[in-house]
Formats: structure tokens, sequence, C-alpha cells
């Protein structure tokens, strides 16, 4: 060890702005008066005059702002989440024993079952949607799958009153 390969920890951190004799005083190193030198002034993507890199380039895809709530799921996953004996096929499986059994996340409103892979035993599904390929294997194997139908918003019937017509005599 010697004495001018040390690591220097004692040395002061510079605190622009704290009068003359800091070195860096008065103006704190920001140069005389302009945009960068007043306070609160960010030019995050300017530079100088020529059109900045994000309105070069162009614009590509989208994001949509409808929320997916819809979780999936495949038969060969019931398939080996049965086998593992985390869920219990003889029972009615619905969204909410997946989401008790923490396979599907509690996010989710509704259910969709799709048609990849196999399934074994004799089940009974409640889903809010299925595909025609995973009706078929259900059925195919004896187990029945219940869709929940969407509700029907039941429209009021608009008020209808009667106009009268007064005639000026």
């Amino acid at each position: 060890m010697k004495l001018n390969t040390l690591v220097k920890t004692n040395v002061k951190k510079v605190r622009p702005g704290r009068g003359i004799g800091s070195g860096k005083g008065k103006t704190g190193g920001r140069g005389i008066k302009g945009q960068k030198s007043r306070s609160g002034v960010a030019i995050k993507a300017f530079e100088g005059g020529q059109t900045p890199l994000y309105r070069r380039l162009p614009k590509r895809g989208f994001r949509s702002l409808a929320v997916n709530n819809t979780a999936i799921i495949n038969l060969s996953h019931l398939q080996k989440f049965y086998d593992n004996k985390k869920i219990d096929l003889s029972a009615t499986v619905d969204l909410k024993i997946l989401q008790d059994k923490k396979i599907i996340n509690k996010k989710y409103l509704k259910l969709k079952i799709l048609g990849d892979g196999d399934i074994k035993s004799k089940v009974v599904l409640t889903a809010n949607f299925a595909s025609k390929q995973a009706q078929e294997k259900i059925e195919k194997v004896g187990g029945t799958i219940n869709i929940i139908k969407k509700k029907q918003a039941q429209l009021k019937p608009k008020k209808v009153t009667p106009t009268v017509n007064i005639l000026k005599k």
C-alpha cells in the first residue's frame, strides 16, 4: 500500500451557487443569461431547430384503450392441473374456482376455453366463451360446457309525449 495509490474519500462535493470563493459561485456554472440559465427550463428533445428524432421517425402500432379482461386457458392446461392435483374436474370448473386456486389472475372478469391439447377425463365447465374445437373435445369425452350468455340490456321504452297543436284564432 502506498499513499499515492489510495482512493481519496475526503473530497468535498461541488456545491454550485454558494458564493464567489467556491469557484462555482454567482451564476453557478450556467453561464450568463439565456434560456438554460433560468430555473425550471428543460429542453428535452430540442435539436437546435432541426426536426427532432421523435418527429422524423414514422408512427407505428396501436394500443387499444379497451381493457382486455378475458382469461384464456387451453384444455391441455386443465388436464395438466388435474394431473398435478391442483383442480378437481369432477366438480364444476369456472373462473372463480380457477382464481381461488391461483391458476388465473384475479384481474380477469371473463373466461375463454380453447381447444389446444386433449382432455382425458369428464369435466363440467362454465365459461363466457369457448372455441368450437374445445366444445367438440369436451363433448367427445362426455363432459359438458355451459356458456354464460351476455345479459341483454333491457331498453326502457321511450316516453312519447303527445304534442298538442294550439291554433291561434
